[in-house]
């Protein structure tokens, strides 16, 4: 089966589902690229999506399922369908029933999914002391994402149509894994570093950060504990404190691999 482009879409506050998702496009070789970044806004109306574009979704697991924000903006997409390969990021712990989940709910939009993965992004609360996953993907991983691209390209090639297409098993399990409460919280601004240049309300996806006072408040009610706003102020004035992080670097500091389902 013949694909004329790929379009790759994304939710990526810290760039990791970016990298990947590109990776893969990288690949296919395809001469037309298409992209939607979700990270910021909700597309206005529906996007409908054909097929002759094969279409790789990635986004980042919170807590053993895909991130909710992420979850209610692929909501505006319309697969006829369309291939799609459905990919999640996850921080070296376990992604548990995101893969399955993103998967179901790509199947029931229209989508056939073809491919999917799990791959290892830098954890949100990864910090110098305590790394967890810190710098990934690295290039070992983007170096996979590509041979995957190949590889899905190759399976395309021997599929007549999407209609003979059987169900692709990922792991994971249905019902999903239920989510525990969120308790609220937000990075912690230091005020004699900050200088208010504004960055990090430009790259916080659910705009929780506003400037009120002279000071780059951000709202805890609002925040989804993304910390690109930590990972990406020019000036190291933002930090996120969680007795998480600690667990996390004792327990999942052993590299974990990709896991590719073709």
């Amino acid at each position: 089966m013949e694909c004329k482009s790929v379009h790759i879409v994304y939710f990526s506050p810290t760039h990791t589902s970016a990298k990947i998702a590109y990776a893969i496009a990288e690949g296919m070789h395809f001469k037309s690229l298409l992209e939607s970044d979700i990270t910021y806004n909700t597309p206005k109306g529906t996007v409908d999506i054909y097929d002759d574009e094969l279409t790789i979704v990635a986004v980042p697991v919170y807590g053993g399922r895909v991130a909710e924000t992420a979850m209610e903006r692929l909501r505006a997409f319309r697969g006829h369908k369309s291939p799609v390969v459905p990919v999640v990021l996850y921080g070296n712990r376990d992604y548990e029933d995101a893969l399955l989940e993103l998967s179901d709910t790509l199947t029931a939009q229209g989508f056939v999914v073809v491919s999917g993965g799990a791959f290892i992004g830098e954890h949100s609360y990864s910090r110098e002391d305590m790394p967890i996953a810190a710098g990934r993907p690295d290039e070992d991983d983007l170096q996979i994402a590509m041979r995957f691209g190949r590889d899905i390209l190759l399976k395309m090639d021997k599929i007549s149509s999407l209609k003979g297409v059987k169900k692709l098993e990922v792991k994971g399990n249905f019902p999903y894994k239920v989510k525990g409460p969120s308790t609220p919280q937000a990075p912690v601004v230091n005020e004699e570093i900050c200088n208010l240049c504004g960055y990090c309300e430009g790259v916080c996806p659910v705009s929780a950060i506003v400037f009120t006072d002279g000071v780059a408040f951000t709202d805890p009610a609002s925040c989804i504990k993304c910390c690109a706003c930590v990972k990406e102020c020019p000036l190291g004035a933002r930090s996120f404190d969680t007795p998480y992080t600690a667990m996390l670097f004792q327990n999942f500091c052993a590299r974990r691999e990709p896991e590719l389902f073709i």
